[in-house]
């Protein structure tokens, strides 16, 4: 059997800590040691072993540990809000979400201006979908994985008709829904884009969450035609992460097109899913890498980790924002933004980054 680490958040009040966890190998036998204190702060390490145990009982006393923790409302997302705990997490969903292709400045235009598409707000949080059945709520990540949901997501999504699978994004405690796959137990994905928006805000309007500001499950608002301009202005003018496109006519296809496709992003800030290289001493910070074209690991600098994130092990995927990168790669003005558990390193590769463009001695005159 191999390692089993695990961390945990909890974030409350004035309370703002973390607790790990790790079953090793040592010896002939296996140890439960743990870390834990104030979230930033150096923490207090210690063994729940004192000489290594047959593995069952090591097992049991690490499970042990981890549910007495999460008992308590810890949970392994880093906000450390109460999250649900469920024994399905990580297996297979059977659900995969529609990715979306990126396109510049010009293309973007002409969709703002192209009255056979739809404009939605594009949320900074993590991709997932939500699945209402007659056995509950679960939350399904990108890879297609179950992942626990915050309980206040679960509570909402329990007033939702059981059959029901929604695409969204969450962030922090709310999960915001864009787009609607089944209801009732009827798959939608064949519908169009417009009929399955209305089909949504109607499910959410039985629910009686539509409208509702406070909610943990909230759409994210489509515009049409001549609303498109005035919400894109008002939501690059507040310097959020961008705006999405949706052909109206088009179904769901799950994937990512090779190019283009009928759901397409336009991105006011750049960001990038990177590779932990090393952690930095015993600096808040750490060193970043991304592939090449030739799949070659190269460094593109450094991080700092704010003081309520728990600074990354080497070899995690995290999700950093930047103002350009340099040729080469290096990035410039570099902001943490968290662990990315649900990418694969395949997306870390230098096709994301945006490049600044070198000065020309016309421009410098």
């Amino acid at each position: 059997m191999s390692n089993e680490k695990i961390s945990l958040y909890f974030s409350e009040g004035s309370s703002d800590k973390e607790y790990h966890a790790e079953l090793v190998a040592k010896d002939d036998g296996y140890v439960v040691n743990f870390r834990y204190g104030r979230r930033g702060s150096t923490l207090t390490a210690g063994t729940k072993t004192a000489a290594p145990l047959p593995l069952a009982k090591a097992k049991a006393l690490y499970d042990k540990i981890v549910k007495e923790k999460t008992s308590k409302g810890y949970s392994t997302g880093e906000a450390g809000k109460a999250y649900q705990h469920t024994e399905l997490e990580s297996r297979v969903s059977g659900l995969l979400p529609q990715l979306l292709n990126p396109v510049t400045e010009e293309e973007m235009l002409r969709l703002l201006a192209n009255d056979a598409y739809a404009l939605q707000e594009k949320l900074d949080g993590k991709r997932g979908m939500l699945r209402r059945s007659t056995a509950g709520v679960e939350g399904v990540n990108r890879k297609g994985l179950i992942i626990a949901l915050p309980q206040a997501v679960v509570a909402d999504a329990e007033q939702l008709a059981p059959g029901c699978v929604i695409d969204g994004e969450l962030i922090g405690e709310v999960f915001f829904a864009f787009d609607l796959l089944e209801l009732d137990g009827v798959d939608w994905r064949a519908e169009s884009y417009f009929k399955r928006s209305v089909a949504l805000k109607r499910a959410l309007q039985v629910a009686k969450l539509a409208g509702q500001p406070k909610a943990a499950l909230r759409e994210v608002p489509v515009y049409l035609e001549r609303h498109k301009r005035p919400a894109y202005e008002v939501i690059q003018g507040a310097r959020r992460e961008g705006v999405v496109f949706k052909l109206l006519a088009a179904p769901y296809t799950v994937g990512r097109p090779a190019s283009g496709g009928s759901q397409l992003k336009y991105k006011f800030v750049e960001s990038a899913t990177a590779r932990v290289k090393a952690k930095n001493g015993t600096k808040r910070s750490v060193a970043l890498e991304l592939k090449d074209a030739k799949g070659t690991w190269v460094g593109v600098g450094n991080v700092t980790i704010p003081a309520n994130y728990s600074i990354p092990e080497a070899g995690s995927l995290v999700e950093i924002k930047y103002l350009y990168a340099y040729v080469g790669g290096s990035l410039y003005q570099p902001q943490y933004l968290g662990v990315r558990d649900d990418q694969e390193e395949s997306a870390c590769t230098f096709a994301q980054l945006k490049f600044k463009a070198e000065s020309s001695e016309e421009d410098e005159a």
